[in-house]
């Protein structure tokens, strides 16, 4: 089957189109909270048919708007420095162009043997550290270091594979800048944002986006991620650390379904 035929078969199911707007909507509305709503939507897109390039490029594309619109909430709300957060912002935007490049280049299947071990550490930090709490702590790095180290290498790693990315964000700006879990999350959505955009943008440029089904569930995920994003604002650590934990021990477990079989 084409690609054009597959489209318009999309296109023609109303059922799915719902179905996969409904998807996006949830995940826009997970991912302001704790990331990893773009795993769910992948997975969603291969289940329902799409090649996995462009079940990858469509997922990129409405996701980048679902992070957009928490973004601008936060933003407007007077979480999110940008001036601050400029250099981490250019290394990460650095590093996702060169691990986008190197995906390319050389197997993932050393990095898809370690992630989900790695992930399982992360959740298992957020679950038990005292430091990521709702107050603000002492830096243990300053903005210098964090900027190359942090927003290079962590947009390194979602340019070159991606998932648990935004849990990576929080936890860093959390525990090495000692951010409040609200400005934490508020400062990962630009970071997120920024690599993810780049990653959008190569997938634009290589014509692998359904665009009707894209540009659908990117209004869905605007909505989703506004309502999380407010939820972040009014709750806290309360809600923001059991729903990174869950993602993040989500992730870990698929990864290491996938790996067995």
């Amino acid at each position: 089957m084409s690609f054009i035929r597959r489209e318009l078969k999309i296109e023609l199911s109303l059922t799915l189109f719902i179905g996969l707007t409904v998807v996006a909507f949830v995940a826009g509305f997970i991912s302001s909270i704790a990331g990893a709503g773009g795993a769910i939507v992948l997975l969603v897109l291969l289940w329902a048919g799409l090649p996995p390039l462009n079940a990858l490029a469509t997922n990129k594309f409405q996701s980048v708007f679902g992070t957009l619109s928490s973004t601008i909430n936060f933003f407007r709300k007077g979480y999110i420095d940008l001036h601050a957060l400029r250099p981490a912002l250019c290394y990460a935007f650095v590093g996702s162009m060169i691990g986008t490049y190197l995906v390319q280049q050389i197997s993932t299947d050393y990095l898809s043997i370690m992630m989900p071990y790695l992930l399982i550490v992360i959740a298992l930090y957020m679950m038990f550290s005292p430091t990521i709490t709702d107050e603000d702590l002492p830096p243990r790095i300053s903005e210098k270091t964090f900027a190359p180290l942090i927003g290079g290498g962590i947009g390194l790693y979602g340019g070159f594979f991606g998932p648990g990315m935004g849990s990576f964000f929080a936890v860093a700006f959390a525990s090495l800048r000692g951010f409040n879990m609200r400005k934490a999350t508020a400062f990962t959505k630009p970071m997120v944002l920024i690599v993810n955009t780049t990653s959008m943008v190569i997938f634009l440029w290589g014509g692998h986006i359904v665009w009707a089904l894209a540009i659908t569930m990117a209004a869905s995920q605007v909505v989703g991620a506004r309502l999380g994003s407010n939820l972040v604002i009014h709750r806290g650590a309360a809600l923001i650390k059991p729903f990174i934990v869950l993602m993040t021990l989500a992730i870990a477990f698929k990864l290491l379904l996938e790996s067995n079989i």
